[in-house]
């Protein structure tokens, strides 16, 4: 049995209040599942457009208990982006607000309409439970497969680090599509607890007359959502339920890690850094709030049930405290693989539960992990992974001339452009299609973009002087 199954001693018990003061119980969620069924096949794809409503999460888990297989999409998503994945993989059917098209829904669950698409059925593997986008701003085709026993095996590992119970009230602080915000929902559904959805966020006097009036539990964030909340005065807030904070999606700087750590141990909350990759479900390390000021900078140790290396290459395990090598996972939350196109959607388990994450980390004499830089060419943008190669081609397919390269930080994407009459376009692009704010990049014109003698992108010298006007 899974924790997204019918259970019927929870029937009563309260699964989700929202901003509109619905209360939904675990008994709804089964009934509108059980019509859901009357509706959809067995194994069909359908897109959910998430919101951090009741109808959002009913739509999601009717499908889980279903056996249909959803496809979390981005409400933020620039509609052509969005679009381009729809094509791409033709669900049959879409739930989304009931008031974004004037077509009659088939069924209604609370805010969300089932619409059918009339796409053709798409044969799906049977281990097959969701899918989600890897660069959702980007627009990227590319899908994580994740499967029921991937689903399982992270929510009952996070539970148990965790210590969660069913009297837990966590805040939706993140969104439903990204793997973290999901992460949340799946872990506090295990232990029976219910969850407040809102699509208010920490910049809203909302939130905090939430958190603080219906007495939360929990609020879990990304690096972003800790650097505002600091200059929010978070630390002077009289919230004395909440007493759990969570971090992932990304490093959180030395300075605030220690601010937080130590805020938590002087309110007797606590604070947990955790480290996690979509293609691993969600989480696969945890920093114990005991070592959380012992060990700042560090992702922590394995989750329940999961395993680290350090590998030098493919075969070869680094032992040595201290000595960096690429992260090596192992763990049932690990996931199926890729999807790029629909075919794909019938492939099986391709990583057999191992992940080579594409972090350089190494260990301490303790056991401690901590990564120190990566391999691939993606950083975190709000805590979401943005791939530099992607977007790097959606700004070199809106140059008439020119040509453009993509670098960056977390927290900050860095664009070099030779094309400088063409600003305003590529400006237009990161504004509007990426949905990026001014000060999550940084726009500069160079005399040329350094290559190599093979063609590529020589990136190591775009910041060097010789490269800038």
């Amino acid at each position: 049995m899974y924790f997204f199954d019918m259970y019927a001693p929870l029937s009563s018990r309260p699964l989700c209040t929202d901003d509109t003061g619905r209360l939904v119980t675990y008994g709804d969620w089964y009934a509108h599942a059980s019509t859901v069924a009357t509706y959809i096949r067995p194994r069909a794809l359908a897109a959910i457009i998430c919101r951090n409503t009741a109808g959002s999460l009913l739509s999601y888990l009717s499908c889980l208990q279903n056996r249909i297989v959803p496809l979390m999409l981005d409400p933020a998503v620039a509609p052509e982006l969005q679009e381009k994945l729809l094509r791409r993989y033709e669900p049959e059917y879409i739930f989304q607000p009931r008031n974004t098209t004037a077509a009659h829904a088939l069924y209604t669950l609370a805010d969300y309409g089932l619409y059918h698409t009339k796409a053709t059925p798409c044969p799906l593997h049977p281990d097959l439970a969701l899918l989600l986008t890897t660069s959702g701003s980007t627009g990227s085709p590319k899908l994580v497969r994740q499967s029921y026993r991937n689903l399982q095996a992270n929510a009952a590992s996070i539970a148990a680090y965790l210590n969660l119970q069913p009297d837990q009230y966590p805040i939706s602080s993140l969104p439903m599509h990204y793997t973290f915000g999901l992460s949340v929902i799946h872990s506090h559904l295990y232990c029976g607890a219910a969850i407040r959805l809102t699509e208010n966020t920490v910049f809203d006097n909302g939130f905090w007359d939430i958190c603080r009036d219906e007495k939360i539990t929990s609020l879990a964030g990304v690096p972003f959502t800790y650097a505002c909340l600091d200059k929010l005065g978070f630390q002077n807030m009289d919230l004395p339920h909440l007493t759990l904070l969570l971090q992932a999606g990304g490093r959180l700087g030395e300075p605030l890690h220690k601010k937080f750590g130590t805020y938590a141990q002087e309110k007797n909350k606590r604070f947990i850094v955790m480290y996690g990759q979509t293609e691993a479900t969600a989480r696969m390390s945890y920093l114990p709030a005991a070592a959380c000021l012992k060990k700042i900078g560090s992702i922590g140790i394995a989750i329940p049930g999961g395993f680290f290396r350090i590998m030098e290459n493919e075969t070869e395990e680094i032992t040595v405290p201290e000595q960096p090598g690429e992260l090596y996972y192992e763990g049932d939350n690990v996931t199926l693989g890729y999807a790029e196109t629909r075919a794909d959607l019938q492939k099986g388990d391709e990583r057999h539960g191992r992940l080579f994450t594409g972090d350089i980390a190494y260990k301490d004499e303790d056991g401690y992990f901590y990564i120190v830089g990566r391999k691939k060419r993606f950083i975190k943008l709000t805590g979401k992974r943005f791939n530099l190669d992607e977007a790097e081609q959606l700004l070199k397919n809106s140059l008439t001339t020119g040509e453009v390269a993509c670098t960056g930080k977390d927290e900050q994407l860095q664009i070099y452009t030779t094309a400088s009459q063409e600003l305003p376009a590529l400006e237009a692009i990161l504004q509007h299609t990426l949905q990026l704010l001014p000060r999550q990049y940084v726009l500069q014109v160079v005399n040329t973009i350094p290559k190599n003698s093979s063609g590529k992108i020589q990136y190591t010298r775009l910041t060097q002087p010789e490269a800038a006007l």
